[in-house]
């Protein structure tokens, strides 16, 4: 029959079952959402809305007569854009030798479950918005502690906050705690035996073997706002000529600037603008610290010198508009002025450290239809995570050989980018 498996070929499955989720070291670390059923995502192009938290707004006084208004509850889409796939081949020789089939479905393991990291991985290094700039190299509780200050300052839940270091800046923490490991402390000890830092000012981290490196900003001559009031209304979504209502994606916003000489902006460029502070979420108290922004993408332009639109995260939310979304979901001080400049933050090509809570980056695990019926032999499980994973494979009559391969499907999203950034070391 097409669907029958050698017992060794059933074994070598279970085992890339049985250690795939414990290879999920960041997906682990992020929620997880599964669509209600295939058939749905296959309807929606694999693209589904996630609803983000609502954020209300209070008024002084008894009569609020003219304080009643619509509320605005805000989505983000999240696509299942990844399917990684792990082929392979062997002759009729090859199989003379069971177990390289099981060693290379070992391979396959390691690799499918390195993408799933891989691509949460830098999601948030190139979507996070919260940006810490530190001068020097990472010494330790400053650096974690730093990041503590600016998601409390701004009203972040304080459970479940990780950080991800690379393993030359992680090291470098642990060394910092293994010079004090002559004292009787368990975690100077890890620290010098294992190179471990564990928690350290509320926050979990952990030591990736990932390494995102994010090339130093290029401003040229100075890079400014063109054009005033370029601030953004929050909208749930939009409504046609016909009646139908689409969601908006509130994460962005196009901004226009005009790049001077030998300027080249690109994604992942972090910055700051004048007189523009972060604000507290709920109380929209003004923290006194610059807001920080990310570049996602050059809209026109190309990001050198002349007018640009570069598309932004998190949007300027001034509520200088005084809509109710506005006050709603308010998370600067001011609108930045015409001509004002930005002063970029990834001044030196260094290593990018993801940080985020948990309730801000999700992974959809997805699904593809493989009938054993069109000539292939198919094995598909779930993993306790809730990632599928399938096994396929076909032989060729004219050469004597088996083709084989392992799947994945899978989508990924930082839900809220103001829940999420980057530690960047060595900036100048």
């Amino acid at each position: 029959m097409a669907n029958d498996f050698t017992k060794q070929e059933t074994v070598m499955f279970d085992e890339v079952l049985e250690g795939f989720d414990d290879m999920l070291v960041i997906a682990k670390a992020v929620e997880k959402y599964t669509p209600t059923t295939p058939q749905e995502m296959e309807r929606s192009s694999d693209r589904i809305w996630r609803p983000n938290p609502y954020i209300a707004v209070s008024y002084n006084g008894f009569d609020q007569s003219a304080n009643f208004g619509d509320i605005t509850q805000l989505a983000v889409p999240v696509g299942l854009g990844y399917h990684k796939s792990v082929p392979g081949k062997m002759s009729s020789k090859d199989m003379r030798d069971p177990s390289q089939l099981t060693r290379y479905g070992k391979a396959a393991k390691q690799k499918l479950s390195s993408d799933v990291n891989t691509a949460i991985f830098q999601t948030v290094c190139l979507q996070g918005s919260i940006f810490s700039k530190r001068t020097a190299a990472a010494t330790g509780f400053d650096d974690v502690s730093q990041l503590d200050a600016l998601m409390t300052e701004i009203g972040v839940d304080t459970a479940e906050r990780r950080a991800f270091y690379s393993a030359r800046d992680y090291n470098n923490m642990a060394g910092n705690l293994a010079s004090r490991a002559l004292y009787p402390n368990s975690k100077p000890v890890n620290a010098y035996e294992k190179a471990y830092v564990g928690e350290v000012s509320g926050i979990e981290t952990y030591k990736n073997d990932q390494t995102y490196r994010l090339a130093a900003a290029v401003p040229g001559a100075g890079v400014t706002i063109n054009g005033a009031n370029q601030y953004y209304t929050p909208v749930g979504h939009t409504t046609d000529a016909s009646g139908n209502t689409t969601n908006v994606d509130n994460r962005y916003q196009n901004l226009n600037v005009t790049v001077g000489a030998g300027g080249a902006l690109k994604a992942g460029d972090a910055f700051t603008l004048p007189l523009v502070d972060s604000v507290h979420m709920i109380s929209k108290q003004d923290t006194g610290q610059l807001k920080t922004f990310r570049i996602v993408s050059i809209v026109s332009g190309g990001g050198t010198a002349g007018a640009n639109v570069i598309q932004i995260t998190p949007p300027i939310i001034s509520a200088q508009g005084a809509t109710k979304a506005e006050l709603e979901y308010q998370n600067v001080s001011a609108t930045p002025a015409n001509g004002a400049t930005l002063t970029f933050l990834n001044t030196t090509t260094a290593a990018v450290n993801p940080f985020f809570i948990k309730p801000a980056v999700e992974i959809i695990p997805g699904s593809f239809a493989v009938d054993p019926q069109d000539g292939w032999a198919v094995m598909r499980a779930t993993t306790d995570f809730g990632v599928g994973i399938t096994y396929t494979r076909q032989g060729n009559i004219n050469d004597l050989t088996l083709k084989y391969r392992w799947d994945i499907d899978f989508g990924t999203a930082v839900l809220n980018t103001e829940m999420a950034g980057v530690q960047m070391f060595g900036q100048a």
